[in-house]
């Protein structure tokens, strides 16, 4: 299988929500991951996805975003058919790479308590968890 690492755009819209859905990640198609604000996502240079193709499939996907403070590893995905390869941990790799180019010292990953793959895979590339932190939000809406 030769496997090719790539920046993605647009373009890639469908593709990423379909693996995303294929892998069990929630997502919210008509709020934050609608294709007009994943386009405006695309368009920032301190925002990179990146996904892992097998000639046109792909296998892999992962988001880095850096805040100008912190880096960010969001929404990384693997086709569960191509799991135990080591997929997540080479985009895991690419995004770290691209947030130290942007200046990142601290790279930072929200994982839901129910997703024991993500947990596992994250502790494997040597993320620590953060017990004394809570995480709190306020949406404009329920689809944001």
């Amino acid at each position: 299988m030769a496997l090719e690492l790539k920046a993605l755009s647009i373009d890639d819209y469908d593709v990423i929500i379909g693996l995303w859905a294929d892998a069990g990640l929630s997502f919210k198609p008509f709020g934050r991951d609608s294709r007009e604000m994943m386009g405006k996502e695309m368009s920032l240079p301190q925002c990179a996805f990146f996904g892992i193709f097998d000639e046109q499939k792909m296998l892999a996907v992962g988001i880095a975003n850096y805040d100008g403070r912190r880096g960010w590893v969001n929404r990384v995905a693997v086709d569960p058919d191509q799991r135990g390869l080591g997929l997540a941990g080479r985009i895991i790799g690419e995004c770290e790479a691209f947030l130290r180019a942007q200046g990142a010292v601290v790279i930072c990953v929200l994982i839901e308590n129910v997703n024991a793959p993500s947990i596992s895979c994250f502790q494997k590339d040597g993320y620590l968890f953060e017990k004394e932190i809570g995480y709190y939000t306020k949406r404009d809406s329920d689809k944001a």
